[in-house]
C-alpha cells in the first residue's frame, strides 16, 4: 500500500508542467550569456555581471492584479542575480524567480 502512495507522490512531483511565482515575484528567463562584446573582444566564461537581461515568462496573480508593477509577461527586463532564486526544470538553469524588488528596469519601444 505504502508503494502505490509513495509511487504517487513520485510522479505527481516530477511531472511538473508549468511554474507559478508567488507573491510579488516574476518568472524570468535569463537571455544567453554573451561571449564576445559588440566590438569583437572575446569575454572570459567566468565573467561575473552585476545585472543581467532576460524575458519575463510567467508573472503572479499580485503582480498582474497591481496596476502599479509595470510588469507583464514577454517584457524584456535587466535584474539584479543576486536575489535571483534558481529553478532547474528544464536543465538548462536558465529560469529564475525573481522579486519585484531585484527587476531595475524594463525595456519599452520608443
Amino acid at each position: 500500500m505504502d508503494n502505490k502512495r509513495d509511487k504517487k507522490n513520485q510522479d505527481e512531483a516530477g511531472s511538473f508542467e508549468t511554474v507559478e511565482p508567488i507573491g510579488k515575484r516574476v518568472l524570468i528567463r535569463k537571455d544567453e550569456d554573451k561571449k564576445q562584446t559588440k566590438g569583437g573582444i572575446q569575454l572570459p566564461d567566468n565573467i561575473e555581471i552585476p545585472t543581467i537581461t532576460g524575458r519575463i515568462v510567467a508573472v503572479s496573480a499580485e503582480v498582474e492584479n497591481n496596476s502599479e508593477i509595470p510588469l507583464r509577461q514577454y517584457d524584456k527586463v535587466l535584474f539584479n542575480p543576486k536575489g535571483a532564486i534558481p529553478v532547474d526544470f528544464e536543465g538548462d538553469n536558465r529560469l529564475f524567480v525573481v522579486e519585484v524588488e531585484n527587476v531595475v528596469a524594463v525595456f519599452r519601444k520608443a
